[in-house]
């Protein structure tokens, strides 16, 4: 699976250390701009290589990797970790939800003003 001397495309790349869930994804993140090596905005037939940093904006957040071990097919989990060096910034914290209020069972259907209420609740 190793390709060390032989050339990996970004897209193909992205998609087999898992940052992104199918390859077309990938493409379409490079296609979007959403992708850079280097700085550099990134098609998805550019080449990268064992050392390259690569910044992919994705899932609402940016992710900041160092290419490590360059691999042409997808790979398991474990393996992946091992193929790059990750310097993201942490995930943003979830913002803490306020449950939504729990109608009782048989209360039927909510009323224009009971909607109004759940719906300030909700900050909408």
């Amino acid at each position: 699976m190793d390709t060390e001397k032989g050339t990996v495309r970004v897209d193909a790349w992205i998609w087999s250390v898992r940052l992104t869930k199918t390859r077309s994804l990938a493409g379409a993140a490079c296609r979007a701009g959403h992708v850079r090596i280097n700085g550099e905005r990134a098609k998805p037939a550019q080449i990268v290589k064992a050392g390259d940093e690569v910044r992919l904006r994705h899932a609402g957040r940016e992710r900041i990797v160092v290419v490590k071990r360059l691999v042409r097919k997808r790979v398991g989990p474990p393996v992946a970790a091992e193929c790059f060096l990750d310097n993201s910034p942490p995930p943003p914290p979830r913002e803490a939800v306020a449950p939504a209020g729990q109608r009782d069972r048989g209360t039927g259907r909510p009323t224009k003003r009971d909607r109004r209420e759940m719906e300030q609740l909700r900050g909408r």
